[in-house]
């Protein structure tokens, strides 16, 4: 019981491994940035070797702080979403890069399997809609644009990040991706076990190339032993929001999280049976344990932390994104500007791939404070738009748990909380992404019994954020943001 438990948390701008006692306590962590590459407007891509070797070096740094090998109970993997690597089987090297889950190069071949009439039949198997978003038109766009992939013939393997990683540390032994990540794919049917032959055939992708699904949580595989001196079983895997939702403990019908991260993910877990989205929203896999699934419905909100950044990198109109709080606090409003964060489309529930972002309402008053004070306003707005379309499809939110690198600015919790009118709960410890993947390798390694004693032992306390804003203030904001919003 002692043992700490090793997570690998492959994010979209970093790599780290974190050492987690069996209580959810952090005791060491290292963490590498991720290059970023944009060939094209719209193009975003990923070196998966990068990957791999910001990977095993920080691994590594905590097999090293634990005292070796010997001393890890079990590996977690949580993952960024939809992003596709491709790589050759005899190699184990990529075959280019790895598009990224904001990639929108495929958006045209969406739209025109959408014009043949084939969006109703994907939505109602895998509960997605067609979108660039999703791996499967990547996966296609590289058999299409990669002679390289064809020419590989049956040693192609294509998989999610934790795929990758997972045929990595295994030493190329395992191919496998858990159901939380294949349910991202567009290739499996909600309440199918494997692959959907028809939508593979839809996309060109040979089933023979893609990744077995398993559980979330059981032993997976173990690791090489020339990597950490010793085999460590990898005993938990989840996507990156799948695995928040599950260390912030929404472990019942109707509990809801959101995580701002490089996006905004909101899911609530909707219990054992898929749910059918009229709205607009997404049907996915919470968790698979013992062949069991729980699902959720989720929200994904394309551009959050990433727009800190762009203000920061892109336009310098702040050094660090801690210094948003502070200028979002020195003006007493907006001044009437508005901002609709568009740089990779919009998510749901508008669904519109090719929009661009804007400012709107800025005069010779407006300030950077105005301006980064609008960015963060937008966050509350895009989850207010996904609040009403949840709604709309039967799910009230009673609460919402919040977590990820930008709720550490209270000024935006507390804007959430005002324009959602809910209570607005954010956990002492909010890299909840990577404590759901040690709750799940802690229940994969034998060490709890199933995730309410895990998420009854790892969770830690609370704040709460109250509403403390008028109906008439939070309609005029809202007001603003539908006008903005229609510009794009």
């Amino acid at each position: 019981m002692s043992r700490p438990l090793l997570v690998i948390d492959e994010g979209t701008t970093s790599t780290r491994a974190i050492l987690f006692a069996p209580d959810g306590s952090l005791t060491a962590s290292a963490q590498r940035p991720l290059t970023q590459h944009y060939p094209e407007p719209g193009q975003v891509e990923h070196d998966a070797t990068e990957i791999w070797r910001n990977t095993l070096e920080v691994a590594q740094e905590m097999v090293a702080a634990a005292g070796g090998a010997a001393n890890i109970a079990a590996i977690g993997i949580t993952n960024q979403r939809e992003t596709v690597v491709a790589w050759d089987r005899s190699t184990g090297e990529p075959i280019g890069t790895a598009l990224v889950w904001q990639d929108r190069r495929t958006a045209h071949r969406c739209a025109e399997l959408k014009s043949a009439g084939h969006e109703g039949m994907i939505q109602w198997r895998t509960g997605l809609l067609l979108d660039p978003y999703f791996s499967a038109s990547k996966m296609e766009w590289i058999l299409r644009n990669r002679s390289e992939a064809r020419a590989a013939g049956n040693r192609l393997a294509f998989g999610t990040i934790d795929s990758w990683l997972i045929w990595k540390l295994t030493g190329g032994i395992v191919h496998a991706t858990d159901a939380t990540n294949a349910s991202r794919t567009m290739l499996m049917a909600l309440n199918g076990s494997g692959w959907d032959d028809e939508l593979c055939a839809l996309f060109g992708i040979d089933p023979a190339s893609l990744p077995s699904i398993v559980d979330s949580a059981g032993q997976i595989g173990t690791t090489d032993p020339a990597q950490f001196g010793a085999p460590i079983p990898i005993c938990g895997v989840a996507g990156d929001q799948q695995a928040a939702t599950i260390g912030q403990g929404c472990l019942t019908p109707g509990d809801t999280k959101a995580t701002f991260g490089t996006g905004a993910f909101i899911l609530t877990n909707s219990g054992e049976t898929p749910p059918h989205s009229a709205n607009r929203l997404l049907s996915t896999i919470l968790c698979q344990i013992g062949g069991e699934r729980s699902y959720a419905l989720e929200g994904s909100v394309f551009v959050a932390g990433s727009l800190m950044q762009w203000l920061r990198d892109g336009v310098g109109l702040i050094v660090t994104a801690a210094e948003s709080e502070q200028l979002a606090r020195s003006v007493a409003d907006n001044g009437g500007c508005y901002m609709v964060p568009a740089l990779s489309g919009l998510g749901a529930p508008h669904w519109r791939p090719n929009a661009r972002g804007a400012i709107s309402g800025i005069s010779f008053a407006t300030t950077r404070a105005h301006i980064v004070r609008a960015a963060l306003e937008a966050q509350a707005h895009q989850v207010h738009d996904l609040m009403i379309a949840f709604a709309a499809d039967g799910v009230r939110w009673g609460r919402l748990k919040i977590d990820g690198g930008m709720v550490c600015n209270d000024w935006l919790a507390q804007d959430l909380a005002d324009m959602l009118d809910l209570t607005v709960e954010r956990p002492a410890f909010i890299e909840t992404t990577a404590l759901g993947a040690a709750m799940l390798a802690a229940v994969g390694a034998g060490i709890y019994s199933g995730l309410d004693a895990a998420a009854a032992a790892m969770r830690g306390a609370v704040t709460t954020f109250e509403p403390n804003m008028g109906a008439d203030e939070r309609e005029r904001r809202l007001m603003g943001w539908r006008d903005a919003l229609g510009r794009v």
